[in-house]
């Protein structure tokens, strides 16, 4: 990608206990990204937020199970934004778990791309 060429963010909003076939969902998706070819994707950690169910989740440290929001962040090509989407669609509507996945068109100031050590 070049500065000013066309890009789109897709948003994902997942939970941190969230599976797909006993693997964890962000995993699941991130690896996705990597197998179709997509520049990148960025798991973020949000330390509190809820969701439709209205229960509100935090990292309290008295906890078993830390859940707390995700959101996986893919930028690229549009072309190739939404083909990710569409291949991977199919996986959301067979989970029976909330979440919400947004695109928007954004624009690359930079973008250097780096070496395998």
């Amino acid at each position: 990608m070049n500065p000013d060429d066309k890009a789109r963010r897709l948003r994902i909003y997942v939970s941190s206990t969230d599976k797909y076939e006993h693997s964890p969902l962000y995993e699941v998706i991130v690896y996705s990204a990597r197998k179709h070819g997509l520049n990148g994707a960025t798991v973020l950690k949000g330390i509190m937020g809820y969701g439709s169910s209205s229960e509100i989740y935090s990292n309290k440290l008295w906890e078993i199970s830390e859940k707390v929001p995700l959101v996986v962040e893919i930028i690229d090509e549009p072309k190739k934004i939404d083909a990710f989407f569409d291949s991977i669609k199919p996986l959301f509507e067979k989970i029976g778990k909330g979440h919400i996945i947004t695109v928007d068109d954004t624009k690359v100031l930079m973008h250097k791309s780096g070496t395998r050590n």
